[in-house]
Formats: C-alpha cells, sequence, structure tokens
C-alpha cells in the first residue's frame, strides 16, 4: 500500500478501479487545520488529467507498470512502430501514447515502452540523447551578452536554445527531461 504523502511525480495507483499516475503534486500544510496533498493525476488508460485533493493518510494500492526495452523503428504518418529487443514483436503506437520528450527520439533508438494491464499508456526516453544540429544561426563575435541562446535545429526536426558557439553539424546532449541543451557531445 502506497499513502498520499509519499506520492511522488510518476508514481502509479489504482483508485475507484482506474490506474492513476502523478503529474504533479504538493504537500500543503495550512497554519489552521489538517495537512492534505494536491496533486494532477493522469488516467493512465484514458489519458484525462485531473485534479484531485488527498489526505495524507489515505491509502492505495500501488499499480504494476510494465517497462520494456523496445526499439523505435519508423513512422509511417498515423502510427509510430516499435519493436522488443528480446522477441522482436513489433507493435505499432499513435501520437496521442508519446510524450512531449519522444521529440528527440530518432529511428533504431531504444526506449521504454510503459504498459498497465496490457494497454501501452506511454513512452520514456532515454534520459540524456547526443543529437546533431542541422540548422542553426552562426553566432558572430562581439554577440556575447551573459548566457546568450540562439535556436538549433536537430536531426529529429525538434528545436532547442544553445550557447552561440555552438555550429552547424555538431553533436550536443539533449535533457530529455526538460528538452535543455546540456553540453557538446563526445
Amino acid at each position: 500500500m502506497i499513502s498520499a504523502g509519499e506520492f511522488r511525480n510518476g508514481v502509479t495507483f489504482e483508485m475507484d478501479g482506474q490506474v492513476l499516475q502523478i503529474v504533479e503534486f504538493q504537500h500543503v500544510k495550512p497554519g489552521k487545520g489538517a495537512a492534505f496533498v494536491r496533486t494532477k493525476c493522469k488516467n493512465v488508460i484514458t489519458g484525462a488529467v485531473v485534479e484531485r485533493t488527498f489526505n495524507p493518510t489515505d491509502k492505495f494500492e500501488p499499480a504494476h507498470v510494465d517497462r520494456r526495452d523496445m526499439q523505435y523503428l519508423y513512422n509511417d504518418g498515423e502510427l509510430y512502430y516499435f519493436m522488443d529487443t528480446e522477441n522482436f514483436e513489433q507493435i505499432p503506437l499513435n501520437a496521442d501514447k508519446l510524450s512531449d520528450s519522444f521529440q528527440f527520439v530518432k529511428e533504431n533508438m531504444v526506449v521504454k515502452v510503459l504498459s498497465c494491464k496490457g494497454d501501452v499508456f506511454g513512452i520514456e526516453p532515454p534520459l540524456f540523447v547526443d543529437l546533431l544540429i542541422v540548422e542553426t544561426d552562426p553566432g558572430f563575435r562581439g554577440d556575447t551578452a551573459t548566457n546568450t541562446l540562439k535556436p538549433a535545429k536537430l536531426e529529429t526536426g525538434a528545436t532547442v536554445k544553445v550557447p552561440l558557439f555552438i555550429e552547424n553539424g555538431e553533436r550536443i546532449r539533449i535533457d530529455t527531461r526538460t528538452g535543455e541543451y546540456l553540453e557538446r557531445a563526445k
């Protein structure tokens, strides 16, 4: 059993026959009255997001989430195809099952496919990916205000902000959780 006081982002639990995942949480301790936990929960099957308030002592059954390594193969316009790296079984997924961080995934990259009770509900890309910059404006000498950033288009089509010294053709490391530039890739 998991109590509401132990909620963190990404925790999945069962409530009223639904499987919910914590998107955001906040422990609130008002000056008067009892503490409570304010959350945004996502139904992993339907994708609906609801705001709920819980007593910190409320207990819930944790939901079992399967995380399987799968290789992203290709996109045919509507569906995205993934292959299980153990038994080579392929599964197609709609774009609504993919998270925002999927924009940093390129073909043949291994991702984690999340499922609960046989229903796939999401994709977890690697935390850090190295990608090639295909288009960015040149940085000019003397254009060096503190922490000045410019947009750069990556090989996956995503756009990120990079420092002025980064040029076309360079490989950079991206944090897929925040979508931010970290460093030049080695």
